[in-house]
């Protein structure tokens, strides 16, 4: 078992200047939980809009910033059967999300990195059912990239009846416009080298 103590990074006000390293204590998972040890981070625009006080800006402080990440169960609670220590997973981003559109409740209450804490500790603690296993071909780094950007390309594409043949215009060169890319390209859109200009 770890040490009884972690490092996370708290922001204690609304700015980059005002993260802080400090020591908590591990959190030990409860019935239905598993405890991951995290190993790859990623940083969304939300999670800077969230830094910056633009977005829930009534976000208690001090709080734990950032809401995808990668890593490595390493405990597991009672009645967790999903899961074994040693299994690769992301925590998803919208704690109790599992279908459909996500309640306006969900979406106010249940995001890791604000109003949940979020994953910039060397472990974090979440249930079971709010994590998903990982792609042994992908590493930590790019694996922790698909909760925000990768889900929301992969939605505005289906959203938008992507099929074959379809071209797809893509506003920037970001994380949710590379993985529209890729996800359009494997889809059959139109390869944009072949449009005449």
């Amino acid at each position: 078992m770890p040490a009884a103590t972690m490092r996370a990074i708290d922001a204690t006000a609304f700015n980059l200047g005002a993260l802080r390293l400090s020591e908590r204590p591990i959190p030990t998972p409860r019935r239905g939980e598993i405890l991951v040890r995290v190993k790859a981070v990623t940083l969304n625009y939300r999670d800077l809009a969230v830094l910056s006080g633009t977005y829930l800006p009534d976000l208690p402080l001090p709080y734990i910033p950032a809401s995808d990440a990668c890593g490595e169960v390493a405990a597991v609670g009672e009645e967790v059967t999903r899961f074994k220590v040693g299994d690769r997973v992301l925590p998803t981003y919208t704690q109790g999300w599992y279908d459909g559109k996500p309640t306006p409740e969900q979406r106010a209450k249940r995001t890791l990195g604000g109003p949940l804490s979020g994953v910039l500790a060397d472990y974090i603690a979440v249930p079971a059912e709010d994590a998903v296993g990982v792609p042994s071909h992908l590493s930590d780094v790019e694996a922790a990239t698909l909760p925000i950007a990768g889900l929301t390309a992969w939605t505005a594409l289906q959203e938008g009846g992507l099929k074959p043949g379809d071209t797809v215009l893509l506003m920037g060169t970001g994380g949710v416009s590379l993985f529209a890319l890729q996800f359009a390209k494997l889809a059959g859109a139109d390869d944009p080298s072949l449009l005449k200009r």
